[in-house]
């Protein structure tokens, strides 16, 4: 269903007429304690949408929307295993692998649930024994550096999650993501390493993976020199989440080392499954089952909770309304904790690759915008690079600001100042400075016009106590059922990325061309340039 064919759309248009001249200001003129009747309290979030250029009549707007969208049905489809990704006709089933409350999963006639549990198991007893130092190496020594190999979801996500929980991290390992296919990647994560000591991971589903290949293969003879050619070292050192166990086999690895996943897990929502085995290794399997409550609580509250109090659906609205009715066309993602300096990149994926389509699901190109650009980074470095635009720029750029009262180091006042500059902007992006105000405060004439500012800038507020694998699991739960929501309104699939094959496939065509003589005439005339200049300069 085209979502601007509904009522609730063209209502929504009409509303953002009659309001569209109200500033945020006027908004908390109207309504006094908008800041206590526009919060969210619950799974020990603490969501404030107060600052945002919205009422009461426009929430109730957009929960139509969502209703004549017939949001709670897809939502339902999505948790029952319907096959939602239809280009693909594939489940969608994230949420089975964080489920830890049901007794069963049946899916076309089959529970999901047991062999979920199985890899599950054997991830705990394959972590506890790196981790307590009993599996051993070719050489007989413990692991003490593990290496994720992978791309994408195979990378982002663990990624993130390990630097995101690095004061739960094993203090005798050291866990390093490498996915670059540019040599200098791998290069710099394997300098210093003991390679008697090295566990490498490799991730990809179909154990083909261009990036994630061509650095396995270079891992592996950077072990095998070690070892003076000694093939047998990369069964000790080599492990693969993957389903391709032939190819895996015939890498080296041995065949108890495979950890399988399942194609009704998309890339960038893998991190709970067997991809997220350097997660177990670096925080334990007490802080991943920790990990995966907090991704459980949130995805029962998305699905049982009522769509206006509903907390990824109530941001996907509020996006909505910014996106196809204010015409912002980025989001921007502000986390006030170091730690989580990854969290905008990880996003970054979740999002652009899912809602990044301009096809619905009827196979025509929309008349509407779709996903925004998603960017941002943490805390007080922000400020100092880009805040500018935000607060003074000629963009609209809605943004989230994320917080915990509690810091995990305690030094001085550092968090205090920390958590002043975080409420302090999303502050001044909303009321700004005037030129009332600037008179009075004694300001040059002349420099006046530089010194205002506007205000009426969106932001969103999220607070918790403390970063933790719990809050940690509801915040990334909390973005991944936002972005299915915004797709499903946009009547787009966001499950698949067709968008990324082209490219793929073009290098395939060109890297023979780099490896052989000079290009001519099968491409166009910039690319065959390109390619002869490397080839020239290559030496």
């Amino acid at each position: 269903m085209n979502p601007t064919k509904t009522a609730a759309w063209n209502n929504l248009t009409d509303h953002y007429d009659q309001i569209k001249g109200l500033s945020i200001a006027d908004h908390f003129y109207r309504q006094p304690n908008r800041g206590d009747e526009y919060t969210l309290q619950s799974l020990g979030l603490h969501i404030d949408y107060s600052k945002h250029r919205l009422n009461q009549e426009t929430i109730k707007l957009l929960v139509q929307l969502a209703e004549e969208m017939e949001l709670s049905q897809a939502i339902l489809a999505m948790f029952r295993g319907d096959r939602i990704n239809r280009t693909e006709n594939r489940s969608v089933l994230h949420t089975a692998l964080r489920d830890l409350s049901s007794s069963s999963l049946m899916v076309a006639g089959e529970d999901l649930l047991p062999e979920i549990k199985r890899v599950r198991q054997q991830m705990e007893v394959f972590s506890e024994m790196v981790r307590d130092g009993s599996y051993l190496g070719h050489s007989g020594k413990p692991i003490r550096h593990i290496i994720n190999l992978g791309i994408g979801g195979s990378d982002l996500g663990p990624a993130m999650v390990c630097q995101a929980l690095t004061p739960y991290q094993h203090p005798h390992l050291t866990v390093d993501f490498v996915s670059n296919v540019d040599g200098s990647h791998l290069a710099q994560v394997l300098a210093g390493k003991s390679p008697d000591q090295t566990l490498f991971i490799v991730a990809s589903k179909t154990f083909t993976t261009q990036e994630t290949m061509t650095n396995a293969l270079s891992a592996k003879q950077w072990l095998i020199n070690h070892y003076n050619g000694d093939q047998k070292a990369v069964a000790a050192h080599f492990i693969a989440l993957s389903t391709n166990q032939e190819a895996v086999c015939e890498f080296g690895i041995d065949p108890k080392n495979i950890f399988v996943f399942w194609d009704w897990v998309g890339g960038r929502y893998s991190l709970t499954s067997a991809i997220g085995l350097s997660i177990m290794l670096a925080i334990g399997k007490d802080n991943f089952k920790s990990l995966l409550s907090g991704f459980h609580q949130m995805d029962r509250h998305f699905l049982q909770t009522p769509l206006e109090s509903n907390i990824p659906v109530l941001l996907a609205l509020i996006g909505i309304w910014y996106n196809n009715f204010w015409g912002a066309q980025s989001h921007a993602i502000l986390p006030y904790d170091q730690y989580l300096h990854r969290f905008p990149a990880y996003l970054q994926q979740t999002d652009m690759e899912s809602n990044g389509k301009s096809v619905d699901q009827q196979g025509k190109v929309t008349s509407y915008q779709t996903g925004a650009v998603i960017w941002g980074e943490a805390g007080t470095n922000g400020q100092h690079a880009f805040y500018q635009l935000l607060h003074q720029g000629t963009k609209l750029i809605p943004a989230d600001f994320i917080a915990f009262t509690k810091s995990h180091h305690q030094m001085g006042d550092h968090h205090q100042k920390l958590l002043s500059n975080f409420i302090a902007q999303t502050r001044a992006l909303a009321f700004g400075r005037t030129v009332e105000k600037l008179s009075q405060l004694n300001i040059p004439k002349e420099l006046v016009p530089y010194k205002v500012f506007d205000g009426n800038r969106p932001t969103t507020s999220i607070m918790a106590q403390q970063l933790n694998p719990d809050i940690l699991g509801k915040l990334i739960a909390l973005y991944e059922h936002k972005v299915f929501v915004q797709g499903h309104i946009w009547n787009i699939y966001s499950f698949d990325q067709w968008g990324v094959e082209l490219g793929k496939e073009l290098a395939g065509e060109i890297l023979p061309e780099l490896r052989g003589g000079l290009a001519g005439g099968e491409f166009d005339s910039s690319t065959n340039r390109l390619i002869n200049y490397f080839r020239e300069h290559q030496s």
